[in-house]
C-alpha cells in the first residue's frame, strides 16, 4: 500500500512539474516574440485571442496539422528517433530541482498527509544526474544531422557537437566552484545552505562565486544553441542546420527541446547561484518560495531573449577560441582560487563577520 501511496504521489508531481514546465515555455516562445518586436520596432504576433495570448495553442495546432515530409534517402529510423532523444534528454532533469520549500498543511490530505513537497525525487547526486542527462541531448542533434542525409544538416550536427563538447567542459568546471564550497551535490542542501538575510547575502553569487556565475551563464547559453551562439542552426550559412530536413511535430519536438533546455539551465542557475527559493519572508510563508524560485528563472529567461535582440552572431573558429582558450582557463582559475579560500576558512570567516558586524550572512 505504501509503494502504491508512493507512486500515485511520485506521477502527480510529475504531471504537476510537467504542466507548470510545458505552459511557461508556450509563453517564453510567445514572449520571445513579443520582445523582439519591441526591440525590432514592430509588433509581435497579437491576433490569436486578447493580445495573442492564444499564439502557442495557435503554433501548437499548426504543427499537429502540417504535413509530415522524410527524406527518401534519410535514416529513417534515426531519422525518426533523434527528435525524441533530444526532448527526453532535456525534460528529464525536472524532477530533481527543488520548486520551493516543503509546505506544512494546518491539515491533513488523503495520500497526501499534511506536508507537500516541492521537489519530485530527492537524492544526494542530483547534481550529477542533471549533467549526465543534460549532455546526452547532444545525440539528439548529432543523429538528426547524420540520418537527415543533407549536407547543411549534418555540418550543423557536426558544429554542435563539437560546440557542446568544448562548453560542457567550461560548464562543467565552472560548478565545481560551488561543490566545494557546499561540500554536496545534492541541489535542496545547496539551496539550503543559501540561505540569509532576506535571502540575498547566502547566495553563491553574492558571497564566493561570481566568476563562477558568469563561466556556467555564457557555457550554459553555448550549450542551448542560442544566440550569440546558435552556429548550429546559422540561417545565414546552414539554411536550418541539423533541422533542416525536420518538418510537422518532429520539427516542433526539436523546437520544444531547445526552450525545455533554456528553462532547465536557468532552473540549475537558480538553485547553485541565486539562492533557489529563497527570500523574504519565506520561512514565515512556505508558498513564496515557489514565486521566488520561478520568478528567478523567468528573469533569466528574458535575458535569453535580450541577448537574442542584441548581439550577432560568432563565427566557429571565434566559437571555439573563446571557450577553450578564455572560459576553460577561467573556470580553472575558480577552482583554484574557491579552493584556496576554502582551505583557509576564509568563507567561513567572512560570513560570521557579515553576521556579527550587520546581522547578515547564512
Amino acid at each position: 500500500m505504501e509503494d502504491l501511496k508512493h507512486l500515485v504521489l511520485l506521477m502527480i508531481g510529475i504531471l504537476v512539474a510537467f504542466t507548470v514546465v510545458m505552459t511557461m515555455v508556450a509563453y517564453t516562445v510567445l514572449a520571445e516574440r513579443r520582445i523582439l518586436g519591441f526591440i525590432q520596432g514592430r509588433l509581435g504576433p497579437n491576433r490569436v485571442g486578447p493580445g495573442g495570448l492564444l499564439q502557442p495553442l495557435a503554433d501548437l495546432l499548426k504543427f499537429i496539422f502540417k504535413e509530415d515530409i522524410v527524406p527518401d534517402k534519410s535514416t529513417r529510423f534515426i531519422y525518426f528517433l533523434a527528435p525524441t532523444i533530444a526532448t527526453t534528454a532535456a525534460l528529464m532533469s525536472i524532477v530533481v530541482y527543488p520548486f520551493g520549500p516543503d509546505i506544512h498543511l494546518p491539515f491533513s490530505l488523503p495520500w497526501i498527509g499534511n506536508t507537500i513537497p516541492m521537489v519530485i525525487a530527492k537524492f544526494d547526486v542530483a547534481l550529477l544526474y542533471v549533467l549526465g542527462v543534460t549532455s546526452v541531448g547532444v545525440y539528439g542533434i548529432a543523429l538528426a544531422g547524420w540520418s537527415s542525409n543533407n549536407k547543411y544538416s549534418l555540418m550543423g550536427g557536426l558544429r554542435s557537437s563539437a560546440q557542446m563538447i568544448s562548453y560542457e567542459l567550461a560548464l562543467g568546471l565552472g560548478l565545481i566552484g560551488v561543490i566545494l564550497q557546499s561540500g554536496t551535490l545534492n541541489l535542496q542542501s545547496i539551496v539550503e545552505q543559501q540561505a540569509g538575510h532576506l535571502g540575498i547575502t547566502g547566495w553563491n553569487l553574492i558571497l564566493a562565486q561570481p566568476i563562477g556565475f558568469v563561466v556556467y551563464l555564457i557555457a550554459a547559453i553555448a550549450e542551448t544553441n542560442r544566440v550569440p551562439f546558435d552556429l548550429p542552426e546559422a540561417e545565414t550559412e546552414l539554411v536550418a542546420g541539423f533541422h533542416t530536413e525536420y518538418s510537422a511535430m518532429k520539427f516542433a519536438l526539436f523546437f520544444l527541446a531547445e526552450y525545455v533546455n533554456m528553462f532547465t539551465v536557468s532552473m540549475l542557475a537558480t538553485t547553485l547561484f541565486l539562492g533557489g527559493w529563497n527570500g523574504p519572508f519565506v520561512h514565515q510563508l512556505p508558498w513564496l518560495g515557489i514565486f521566488y524560485f520561478l520568478g528567478k528563472v523567468v528573469l533569466f529567461l528574458f535575458f535569453y531573449i535580450w541577448l537574442r535582440g542584441t548581439l550577432p552572431r560568432f563565427r566557429f573558429d571565434q566559437l571555439m577560441s573563446f571557450g577553450w582558450k578564455f572560459l576553460v582557463p577561467l573556470a580553472i582559475i575558480n577552482i583554484v582560487f574557491t579552493a584556496t579560500l576554502q582551505w583557509s576558512g576564509a568563507f567561513d570567516f567572512l560570513a560570521k563577520f557579515l553576521k556579527t558586524s550587520t546581522g547578515w550572512g547564512g
